[in-house]
């Protein structure tokens, strides 16, 4: 593909791209001189999933991989432990070392659900940081200064707020950036939360004699709720690893107006045929839940596979538009702390069992009508149950979560 036609199929659902024409003339250059562009995108293994919002900007790296471009994935065990203030509205906890290598040995493993292993250069930035000294560091440091670190909107914010910002927060975009120099990169991929990190990496190169990275920002996912970024901190997620049933019932959850974003930025749907969807869903000739199904099946079948998403979708129907009880439901052991009670309050081994957060919870869940037995909805949170009477039935809160009391023996 020549570099025009590269730029236009790179650059069609990017946020920004700075300089776009620097990127341009490396694309150019790349071809000239037969000498692939080190693309590189770094994430912090802070939590143990890949979210369909990680895998926006890891499918865009494949899109440089299968462009023949070389991906550099930076995978920041260090700079983890130091913690991306990005978006951040107060500090957050550093993390144990432990932790963040047990978060990395998963991740790698997902990440090949998307990224051609053979084609990956994987880095630990432990290989340059870790061994950075005093001297080292004030170097790092005197690249740059309050004021400019200022220039980040989260930081801005908590400054004005009189909300503190830790010196550490501060050296964070260094270490990103140092990155950056230590591998050479002729891009850097990254969420817009993620662009002044970015450009600081242009700075340090700079600095270092390199020629500067180009900036290529993708665009936030929207979690679940329809509110915030997709973060696994908030709940609002979907990992690329779920059972497939799990992916498509929370896809199905989504509000209206993430449909055509989600379609966009998480299937390989072409954009004209996005494009038609989105008009239709504007002028009414499409039905919201149909385009919703077929974005969910499309979103499972890039991770598990046409077949999955199909029964996938089958199973989604039989539980909520027919109130049939999934095939498969896990059995739990009836509460130790029940037995020989008498008779059972439903709020309280709702709690035991993890399905509600407290007696008070449980009991709300029951008077608006989300707890059923065996498909029969129990409204009364007074009522008692005989140990007896709940062997063996299927209990359920909400629209997903089903468990079967194991038989008494």
């Amino acid at each position: 593909m020549e570099p025009r036609a590269q730029l236009a199929f790179l650059t069609r659902n990017a946020a920004e791209v700075v300089p776009e024409a620097e990127l341009l003339d490396k694309l150019e250059r790349s071809e000239r001189d037969a000498r692939p562009l080190r693309v590189k995108l770094g994430l912090d293994p802070t939590a143990p999933d890949v979210t369909l919002g990680w895998a926006v900007v890891l499918r865009k790296l494949r899109e440089f991989q299968d462009l023949g471009h070389a991906a550099v994935l930076i995978v920041g065990d260090f700079t983890a432990q130091v913690g991306d203030p990005s978006g951040k509205s107060e500090t957050r906890p550093r993390l144990e070392a432990s932790v963040v290598r047990a978060h990395a040995e998963r991740l790698l493993g997902q990440f090949w659900k998307i990224l051609d292993r053979d084609r990956t250069e994987v880095r630990y930035n432990t290989e340059w940081l870790a061994s950075m000294g005093m001297g080292d560091v004030l170097s790092l440091t005197s690249s740059s200064t309050v004021a400019r670190m200022l220039e980040r909107d989260d930081f801005a914010k908590r400054f004005a707020e009189n909300k503190p910002i830790s010196i550490t927060e501060f050296l964070y975009p260094l270490l990103q950036a140092r990155d950056s120099v230590a591998v050479r990169a002729d891009v850097e991929l990254g969420g817009t939360d993620q662009k002044f990190n970015l450009l600081l990496g242009r700075e340090l190169q700079r600095a270092a004699g390199q020629v500067p990275q180009v900036a290529f920002t993708t665009p936030l996912l929207v979690g679940l709720d329809g509110v915030n970024k997709m973060s696994q901190s908030l709940g609002n997620y979907v990992g690329i690893e779920e059972p497939p049933e799990e992916m498509f019932g929370k896809l199905m959850s989504v509000p209206d107006e993430l449909i055509v974003p989600y379609l966009r930025m998480c299937t390989p749907l072409p954009d004209e045929e996005v494009g038609a969807i989105q008009a239709g869903l504007a002028d009414g000739s499409r039905h919201p839940n149909q385009e919703k199904r077929r974005m969910a099946r499309e979103v499972v079948a890039v991770y598990q596979g046409p077949d999955a998403a199909a029964d996938a979708e089958a199973a989604f129907d039989r539980v909520f538009k027919r109130h049939e009880v999934p095939e498969e439901v896990p059995e739990v052991a009836f509460p130790a702390e029940l037995v020989g009670e008498g008779g059972v309050w439903l709020p309280r081994l709702l709690a035991l069992l993890g399905m509600a957060t407290s007696n008070g919870d449980a009991r709300r869940l029951m008077l608006s009508g989300a707890v059923r037995l065996d498909g029969e909805q129990v409204r009364d949170p007074l009522q008692e149950f005989e140990p007896e009477e709940l062997s063996g039935r299927v209990l359920q809160v909400g629209r997903r979560h089903y468990v079967r009391l194991a038989p008494n023996r």
